[in-house]
């Protein structure tokens, strides 16, 4: 508890990660309460299409007649759940491959390191759209294709930090008492060189939203779920008539990826030790 409130109040000094921490549960609350709130179905058709912000839809209709603010409610919660679960993916592949090749080293990490060296030669997005174009659009087969095309930084930080920490005093002091490879890198090394990788996990967040965004306008994603890239791809034909379409869900992402980095830019701040000595 005590380190949590020394985490709390190093990470509060950062004003806009504050602000933006406080944005970001707001979009989180909106997307998991807001469906039972606002109970209109995103793809039924309310309304005459095009139609502009009015008391009736306060914020439009797209071309089909459908409600833009019941498809920006249930967007957040598709683009959040995959930005979330594909970070999270990443981040453990990332994981487990740097550690692995940064604790035991030599042909190992030479294998390793190669495997992800190819990885990043491959330009991510390109990768991503032929993973999805290969197999079935869907929410799942999205967040496996941003998941995949995502771990290699990931990976290559955390070998770093293994590579750091695998001769230290008190590695060599669990190997002396017996302990075994495994448990020495997730119990005793993983700790420690787990804060960067927080935060260039909370980053990863912002990038597969992203990446999730530009697949959904080009049509890469599944046809039964609303997200803000589609909403931006079904806008984009009448962009110079109804603004408002693509606009909208174009500023939600636009807020909610800016929320991310300055959190993340504040975790950086709360959990890089260097930031702390300042």
């Amino acid at each position: 508890m005590k380190s949590f409130l020394h985490f709390w109040r190093r990470f509060r000094r950062n004003r806009a990660a504050l602000v933006a921490l406080f944005v970001l549960l707001a979009i989180t609350l909106i997307a998991i309460v807001g469906p039972y709130v606002y109970t209109v179905d995103p793809f039924e058709m309310m309304g005459r299409a095009s139609t502009p912000p009015s008391k009736r839809f306060w914020l439009g209709t797209d071309v089909s007649g459908r409600d833009v603010l019941a498809g920006l409610i249930h967007g957040a919660r598709v683009s959040l759940l995959i930005g979330v679960a594909a970070s999270l993916c990443a981040t453990l592949v990332g994981l487990i491959v740097g550690a692995v090749a940064g604790y035991y080293g030599r042909a190992v990490d030479n294998i390793l390191m190669r495997c992800t060296d190819f990885f990043l030669t491959i330009p991510s997005f390109v990768f991503a759209v032929v993973l999805i174009a290969i197999f079935r659009p869907s929410v799942t087969n999205v967040t496996i294709a941003i998941g995949i095309v995502s771990w290699p930084p990931v990976a290559r930080l955390v070998r770093a930090e293994f590579i750091a920490q695998r001769e230290r005093e008190y590695v060599l002091a669990a190997r002396a008492l017996g302990m075994s490879d495994i448990e020495i890198m997730i119990r005793q090394i993983l700790p420690n060189a787990l804060p960067p990788v927080i935060v260039v996990s909370s980053l990863l967040v912002a990038t597969a939203i992203l990446t999730e965004s530009g697949l959904s306008f080009l049509g890469l994603s599944d046809p039964n779920v609303i997200s803000w890239g589609y909403m931006i791809g079904v806008g984009r034909t009448v962009l110079r008539l109804a603004w408002w379409m693509p606009a909208i869900p174009g500023i939600a992402i636009l807020v909610t990826v800016l929320c991310i980095n300055l959190v993340g830019e504040g975790l950086n701040d709360a959990l890089n030790p260097r930031v702390q000595r300042r």
